[in-house]
């Protein structure tokens, strides 16, 4: 049967702040670079074609740089009427020519992103299939592991016990927070998690960019007794030579990447070896177009892969991986969909829903602050 051309006719862009019911903090906060963070804002896309198929996508910011996306969104989103949704590559092209004065990396391609993503799950809904089905996926689930569980200002036993829930929820690894500016107290948190969960639940910390070289050296050797899956940003996202050296000292593998917001960012990281497990960001990268094209990337250099936050992208994006993946749980975000990913036996498992396989909720839509359309709908 020859293929019948279809046409974006409607796009609807929205922001929402999603309120976090503890405010949150990582070593950032604790070396006074930033504030807790007390809501997350969201830029939603929402697209429909001509034959009536539809596709949802999100891009996020944390602290700072919302508005600027949802602005940056309103200027370049009409450009996409007419086209044919099928024809992801010529419309991000596209749409990244149209705000070229701005640059090809941070607020412009995480704006790009949310028309991105929405293509993508236009795409695989149109074809039946979950996402990680239509990419390719190499598996039906994923490994994952929590992090929301692990912040620094939760007590060293309220970590523990939420280490304990996620474990009993079908979570296999466990996430926590370090970067103070008491080295031992750090210390003391690690050696206390890892007494809890045992030697043989997966153990990572995250650091939050918040060492310089020689401490990151100094902590990373002490580091190892704790038989660490790995240790994530240990120094500046952008020391791509600091953390090289620092993979190649340490046995404990070195994880970074998620600050980034290029590909070409990325590809230094890659090209100079600065880590062992990379982890993009699809949102931030610019959606699934740019996130794909670094994965090859990574995958052709041998690295493991660990998307950032998001899960409800990242997962499938994981499982079309070639090698074992991570996704990192995160349950910030579950108020936002109508639907749960599943966990069970410390894995993620891809849904059987066709795209993303999830739907905005009623609580989503009484959060969105702004909305604006382009298009008949």
């Amino acid at each position: 049967m020859p293929y019948a051309v279809d046409a974006i006719r409607h796009v609807k862009l929205s922001t929402a702040t999603l309120p976090l019911t503890t405010p949150i903090s990582d070593a950032k906060v604790f070396t006074g670079r930033q504030k807790p963070m007390t809501e997350v804002v969201f830029l939603f896309a929402e697209i429909t074609t001509e034959q009536g198929h539809q596709g949802l996508g999100f891009s996020y910011s944390k602290r700072a740089g919302g508005p600027a996306q949802y602005a940056h969104a309103k200027e370049v989103a009409e450009g996409m009427l007419g086209e044919d949704p099928n024809d992801i590559g010529r419309i991000y092209t596209k749409l990244l020519w149209a705000g070229a004065s701005v640059g090809r990396s941070g607020v412009a391609t995480q704006a790009l992103a949310a028309l991105d993503i929405a293509l993508y799950d236009l795409k695989a809904k149109r074809a039946g299939l979950p996402l990680a089905k239509l990419l390719g996926s190499y598996r039906d689930s994923v490994r994952t592991y929590n992090t929301s569980g692990g912040f620094l200002n939760a007590s060293l036993e309220e970590v523990k016990d939420r280490a304990s829930q996620s474990i009993e929820e079908g979570i296999g690894g466990i996430k926590i927070k370090v970067g103070l500016p008491d080295s031992a107290e750090d210390l003391r948190r690690v050696a206390g998690v890892r007494e809890h969960i045992g030697p043989d639940v997966p153990l990572m910390v995250d650091a939050n960019q918040q060492w310089d070289r020689s401490t990151a050296l100094r902590l990373g050797r002490r580091l190892e007794v704790f038989d660490l899956t790995w240790i994530e940003e240990p120094l500046d996202a952008y020391d791509a030579e600091g953390h090289a050296q620092l993979a190649r000292a340490l046995d404990t593998p070195i994880a970074t990447g998620e600050m980034l917001a290029s590909v070409a960012e990325h590809e230094r990281l890659i090209a100079l070896g600065s880590c062992d497990i990379i982890q993009p960001d699809a949102p931030r990268v610019g959606g699934i177009t740019q996130f794909l094209r670094l994965a090859t990337l990574a995958d052709q250099r041998g690295l493991d892969l660990a998307p950032h936050f998001a899960m409800e992208i990242h997962l499938h994006l994981a499982a079309a991986y070639p090698r074992e993946a991570w996704v990192e749980h995160f349950d910030w975000l579950d108020p936002l969909f109508n639907e749960r990913l599943e966990t069970k036996g410390g894995r993620m498992l891809v849904p059987d829903r066709p795209g993303l396989g999830v739907s905005l909720s009623e609580q989503a839509r009484a959060w969105t602050t702004d909305s604006v359309q382009f298009g008949l709908a």
